[in-house]
């Protein structure tokens, strides 16, 4: 499943796991992604939308 939100453009995003003694390790941050049926210009269209374009309102979600 591609992890980047066709609203918004959040994607996979890289930083560091920083244990106890401060030792660094990369890691990696997923968005939170679903694929959703949502209404676009009156048809019913399947997409990739993160959690928080969901939440606020940006794509109205099909029947």
């Amino acid at each position: 499943m591609s992890r980047t939100c066709e609203i918004c453009g959040k994607s996979t995003s890289f930083g560091n796991k920083v244990t106890f003694s401060h030792r660094r390790l990369n890691r990696k941050f997923a968005p939170n992604v679903h694929k959703v049926r949502v209404v676009v210009d009156g048809t019913n269209k399947r997409m990739n939308v993160c959690s928080k374009c969901l939440k606020h309102g940006k794509v109205q979600r099909a029947n």
